[in-house]
């Protein structure tokens, strides 16, 4: 596990500055949500953190993400190591449809390396499903198409394709809300197993999930950190009026 530290960020699209000055640290061994209303620049700065901000044409950042102290937007680092250590999840589950079970779970491991025998890929999906929670629910239908799941299995499946390159930061931005009840909670629960192998920044718009899964929380508003601080503190004894508000509903 790796600590990453946010230093001083900003980002573009195009001439439009989405971001001044973000500043925040994601502990190891702990779950940091980033909260905020729509259009606060949540999903932003999770992509800012591994890299995938500047896939978007005319994107830019400057500050620095350190990595364990290391800056990944430096000159000699390359962003397909980045993502392999600090690995995503996106809103909506988008396992790749033509793919089985089995494939989508080791996609990514065999970009990054290639060829897999039988046996390795094997030990490899199950691993990675079995942390992700899936592997009782699929382990008879590894050749099934992944997109045939259900929502929630999805996104467990897109979990496991995450963990299964063994990164060390795991990133979800808005991992269930797309969901029911029932497979939110399933995400939720598989959030709290995690922390403890993994460094995790959670986005959600959810209050009572951020309260719930996290043990720090960076509050957003207008592109900026308003406030930043342990979860419990940040949820009853803010030292912002605008925090204060946004938590109990006043506004957002």
């Amino acid at each position: 596990m790796r600590k990453v530290e946010v230093v001083d960020l900003n980002a573009w699209f195009g001439s439009n500055q989405v971001l001044h000055g973000i500043s925040m640290n994601a502990e190891p061994g702990s779950v940091t949500a980033i909260i905020g209303p729509s259009g606060c620049g949540k999903s932003t700065l999770i992509r800012c953190l591994n890299r995938m901000h500047e896939e978007v044409r005319g994107a830019r950042v400057d500050g620095k993400v350190l990595f364990d102290g290391v800056d990944i937007y430096g000159s000699d680092i390359d962003p397909s190591a980045v993502r392999r250590k600090i690995g995503m999840v996106f809103q909506r589950p988008n396992p790749f449809p033509t793919m089985s079970v089995l494939d989508n779970t080791i996609a990514g491991l065999r970009l990054a390396n290639g060829r897999l025998s039988k046996a390795d890929a094997l030990a490899k999906a199950e691993a990675a499903l079995r942390a992700a929670g899936l592997w009782d629910e699929v382990k008879d239908a590894l050749d099934r198409p992944g997109a045939r799941l259900s929502g929630g299995q999805q996104q467990r499946l897109c979990i496991a394709r995450a963990l299964a390159v063994e990164p060390e930061v795991l990133l979800l931005d808005e991992p269930a809300s797309a969901l029911d009840p029932i497979s939110t909670l399933r995400i939720e629960e598989l959030v709290t197993e995690l922390k403890d192998r993994y460094t995790i920044v959670i986005v959600t718009h959810n209050m009572q999930q951020a309260a719930r899964v996290s043990d720090w929380t960076t509050f957003m508003l207008f592109g900026e950190v308003v406030e930043f601080g342990p979860t419990e503190k940040i949820f009853t004894t803010p030292d912002d009026k605008r925090t204060e508000d946004y938590v109990t509903g006043r506004f957002g």
